[in-house]
């Protein structure tokens, strides 16, 4: 017996409505090709992994992470953490390529060889193998229990019974309900040794992508949940759920508007994204030519305006560029002030330079809040 999907009441029906119209904007923009589009995927996958990681405690810049998923070394991230990075971009790589598979049918194979990607590189941990006890979950502070899996005899059934749920339970709820319980059943079936809540998110992540809406990289709550603050509303709303052992009974809808709230929010913030690159980019094209300069350097200054720095070969890389064009080109913008270079050698980045801050610092002053959608209703 897995958690049941719960009916929604009219204020979630009206959540997901108005989610529901984000996403068909969404799509409709991102029918329209621009040259920023792969920058802006890029970074959101990067924030998506961040996200994910973080809240396993495992911490890396979204520069770090891009350098990585390029099979760049990064530049502060250790080694171990840089390996948790790498395993988890290969799993969510495959979902993009699930998604998008014209045959497919959920089964506890790919779901292991999810796991194995993402934690291979753990040995001892039997990766893609169901665990052989018991698990428990602590709370690192105290050492107290916070949730006691299911008895390690019942896992193989319990993975079998959600399989099938996934491949034919409650398909008439909304593809995001789906995903969510997705979410919640896997996390409470706690399988494996390691990898358990990353395994979930990317599971909700591909449930989403099975239904084609729009791309992982745009559809999914990973760099949300990854906040420090929003963190502990996740630990807090699955801990509503079942308490402290897997007790599937009970009212889940809860969860399933903890996902809902995610969902419009994430929504909320890739569409000013998308409108501020625009804006940013078109901003920038008429500088760098009034400035003399070849307008393709407007992709290096994108990428210091959403990041932090830049590195010689990422610039290279997206304009298909010798390494003396490209070295030549950020040197231009170091001169004209849009860039401050750092470091020497293969550790040499580029930092925003005087004119650079100044369009971030105005940009940062008309941001406007997120709206909750449920406190909007209350």
């Amino acid at each position: 017996m897995l958690y049941g999907t719960p009916s929604l009441e009219p204020v979630d029906q009206a959540v997901l409505q108005e989610v529901e119209e984000m996403r068909r904007e969404l799509k409709y923009r991102l029918a329209e090709t621009h040259r920023w589009d792969g920058q802006l995927r890029r970074q959101l996958q990067a924030r998506a992994i961040q996200g994910s990681n973080s809240i396993e405690g495992y911490r890396a810049s979204v520069e770090d992470i891009e350098s990585i998923m390029s099979g760049e070394e990064p530049l502060e991230t250790g080694a171990g953490v840089a390996r948790e990075i790498a395993g988890y971009q290969q799993a969510l790589t495959y979902i993009r390529s699930l998604s998008r598979a014209p045959a497919f049918r959920f089964d506890v194979g790919v779901i292991n060889a999810l796991n194995f990607m993402m934690i291979g590189h753990h040995h001892g941990k039997t990766p893609g193998v169901i665990r052989p006890g018991g698990i428990y979950i602590r709370n690192t502070d105290t050492g107290e229990v916070v949730y006691e899996g299911p008895d390690a005899e019942d896992v193989p059934a319990l993975l079998d019974e959600l399989v099938a749920w996934l491949n034919s339970g409650d398909l008439d709820a909304p593809a995001y309900v789906r995903a969510a319980m997705a979410h919640l059943n896997l996390v409470k079936i706690h399988p494996w040794r390691d990898g358990n809540g990353r395994m979930s998110r990317a599971l909700q992540t591909l449930v989403l992508g099975r239904e084609q809406i729009t791309t992982p990289e745009f559809s999914s709550i990973e760099e949300w949940l990854g906040q420090p603050r929003t963190t502990i509303e996740y630990y807090d709303a699955l801990g509503e759920v079942g308490r402290k052992q897997w007790a599937p009974h009970g009212q889940t809808l809860s969860w399933v508007r903890f996902c809902l709230r995610a969902h419009h929010l994430q929504a909320q913030r890739v569409a000013q994204r998308l409108r501020e690159a625009g804006e940013i980019w078109m901003l920038l094209e008429g500088q760098i030519d009034a400035d003399g300069l070849n307008t393709r350097t407007v992709s290096a200054l994108y990428e210091v305006f959403v990041n932090r720095r830049l590195r010689r070969t990422r610039y290279q890389a997206d304009e298909n560029l010798s390494q003396g064009q490209a070295a030549r080109d950020l040197r231009d913008l170091a001169a004209k002030g849009w860039l401050r270079p750092y470091g020497e050698t293969k550790g040499r980045f580029y930092a925003p330079g005087p004119r650079m801050e100044a369009i971030k610092a105005d940009f940062a002053e008309r941001a406007t809040p997120l709206r909750d959608p449920y406190l909007a209703r209350a």
